[in-house]
This record gives structure tokens, sequence and C-alpha cells, in this order.
């Protein structure tokens, strides 16, 4: 296998993810992780990510037909959905923050309410047990139902059954209760499917993947995390590209003239994984994007939720988009001031502008 250049790399980065589109069930199983944000802006992460690779998906789709397919919510890298295959690896899960006896018992009494009841909405717990206020995340107070809650979906006592209004509606789970997988080989997987899913990846990332992967998605198997990422790095095709290791799953060759990208504009979510590492990007394309929604707002250079806008296999700049009365409008800018010249940009542009407005569900 020739050793690929970075021109390869980024081709290969682009070609292997957007991937002809296809059903919903098969795209979510090729990508093996949906990341979800609850920004919509003007639709959330996850449906900016799968209308790129679903046939005609609308957003909203993902969750109102999320209670029949085999998907899951849960953490992986970040918080998202996955199929109930890589759900299943990372349980029975051990938080590394440790309950004590009292909160065990509040669980245990709180999904047997539930399991009773069949579905429940976090204020029907919150009724019935009057768990009180607790400080939250960011600082703030919220109800102590809503943090236990969340702490049951994360050890795998409770699963998310659907949501209404965006909340998420709990049932009975039993995850906690499965036979432990071998450490060794949950692991490997675990790695393949994040590697599969932001290929070709620089070294530093794949670390970070490993680092995360025990911390979030599996944190009873962090001290197997080195000799997982030593397994990976002898196990994957690799090769030294710009002073700078680059890893792809096996089987696969980045330097392959299939790797064609088509003459397509794409506006990509700040989560998508062809923009989502922050070094690959730099290293592909040139420049920093940054995910400005939390940025102040007299501090933000891009907007506060600028997508990424994909010119074939370059990102030439971003595009901040909101509905108007019923419109698309979408406010674009491009790196050094100007739009591409080569023939062809407007209309792929014009193009992605009305599947992005159908895809809405709104007027051309």
């Amino acid at each position: 296998m020739p050793t690929p250049t970075l021109d390869d790399l980024r081709r290969h980065a682009v070609a292997r993810s957007l991937f002809a589109p296809t059903t919903l069930p098969r795209a979510i199983m090729k990508l093996g992780f949906v990341q979800a944000d609850p920004i919509r802006a003007p639709a959330r992460a996850q449906d900016l990510t799968l209308r790129h690779r679903v046939r005609d998906y609308r957003a909203g789709d993902l969750e109102r037909r999320y209670p029949k397919l085999a998907v899951e919510e849960d953490f992986f890298v970040n918080y998202g959905f996955v199929p109930r295959e890589l759900h299943a690896l990372m349980h029975p899960r051990q938080a590394r923050r440790a309950w004590t006896k009292a909160r065990w018992r509040q669980a245990h009494e709180v999904q047997a309410f539930v399991r009773e009841r069949g579905v429940v909405h976090p204020r029907e717990v919150d009724a019935a047990f009057a768990h009180g206020k607790t400080t939250n995340w960011f600082g703030g107070t919220s109800n102590a139902s809503t943090q236990l809650l969340d702490g049951m979906h994360y050890r795998g006592l409770l699963r998310v059954a659907r949501r209404e209004g965006g909340v998420r509606l709990y049932a009975a789970h039993d995850a906690h209760e499965r036979e432990a997988c071998d450490p060794a080989a949950a692991l490997d997987a675990l790695i393949d499917v994040a590697v599969a899913k932001y290929a070709p990846l620089p070294a530093p990332t794949l670390s970070r993947f490993v680092m995360w992967l025990g911390a979030a998605a599996a944190p009873q198997w962090l001290d197997h995390r080195r000799a997982a990422l030593a397994r990976a790095k002898a196990r994957l095709p690799s090769a030294e590209v710009d002073g700078l290791r680059w890893f792809w799953p096996a089987g696969e060759n980045p330097a392959s003239r299939r790797h064609a990208v088509p003459d397509a504009v794409r506006l990509l979510a700040p989560f998508d994984p062809v923009v989502w590492d922050r070094q690959r990007f730099e290293a592909f394309w040139g420049w920093a994007y940054r995910f400005e929604a939390y940025t102040p707002a007299a501090k933000r250079q891009l907007g506060y939720y600028a997508l990424p806008l994909l010119w074939r296999d370059r990102v030439v700049g971003w595009a901040n988009a909101s509905v108007t009365e019923g419109r698309l409008v979408v406010q674009p800018g491009y790196l050094g001031g100007r739009a591409p010249r080569e023939a062809g940009f407007r209309a792929a542009l014009d193009d992605e502008l009305q599947r992005f407005a159908r895809f809405l569900g709104l007027a051309d």
C-alpha cells in the first residue's frame, strides 16, 4: 500500500463519512454513534448529521422513529444515539462516582415505580417521591429526581423510551444485571467503532478516544485503557504523514483513487464526523473552526451556531442558518472574505440550500 498524502487522507475522510444516503437504521449502524445536542439552530445536531446520510430525511425523524428503532440513547465518546449492539458492550456500567446504600435504595424504589407504570415522565417521579432540589452541573438548582434518573439511566437501570417535547421519558431496564464482557475484547470493539466513524484520525485523537471511552462509555475498565491503546496502535493500519501518525480501519486504503468526492456543497453540523476533530480539521483545511454557541456574543467570530461549509473536499467557510417567516435564511462567510470562484460552486450552493429547506419542511 502506498503511503498516503495529506490530500489522500482528506479525500478519504470526506468520501468514507459522507457515504451514499441509505435508510435510517442502516445509517446509524454505519456511523456507529450519532452525537446529540439540544440546540436547535435551525435543527438539532443529530438531525443535521443524519440528513446527509439518510434518504429523504426530515428534521425530527430520529426522535419520531426512535421508539421502533433498535437504538438507545447513551454515552459513548459523548452523549447520543447508539445501536443496541454497541450499548450492550458498555454495560453493566460501573460509574466512577459510587452511590451510597441510601442512594441505591432510592434508585431501586424508582425503578420499581417505573416498571409498574411502563413509561414515566420525570415530573411523575418527582411528584411521587418528592426528592427535593439539588445543585446541578452548572451550579444552579434542579429537581433531585431528575439527577437521580440521569444516574439510573447512565448505570443501565433505566432506558429512554421516547421523548416528549424534548424531555426524556423512561422505562425500566436491566442492563446493569448483564454478565460483564471481557474487558480487552469489549474495549477493542469500542475503539473500532470510534475509529470507523472518525477515521482517518491522528495519533493524539486516537489516544483521546481511548481515554474518553474509559472515562464515559466504560469507566469500569479505566485500568485497561493503556493496554487497549497499545493494541490499537499495533493492529490498526497507519502511516506517518507530514510529521503526524494517522490511523484508519483495517482493509481500507486512503490512497485509493476510488475516494472521489462530488462537486457538491454541504452545510455540516458542528459535531459532524467530518469536522468533529479540531486537530484534524486544522491539518486538513489550514484554519481553526470553533463552536461558539457558549461564547459571549461580543467575542464570536463565526456566529452562534456556524455550520462548516464543505465544497468538494474543502471546508471553505461557514454559514449561520435561521428560519424567518417560514423561510430559510442563510448567512455565509468565506475564508479570505470571498466565495470560491470555481465553476459550479454557486449552483452547488443553491442545490444545498434547496435540500436544507426541504429537510426543514420549508418552502424552497
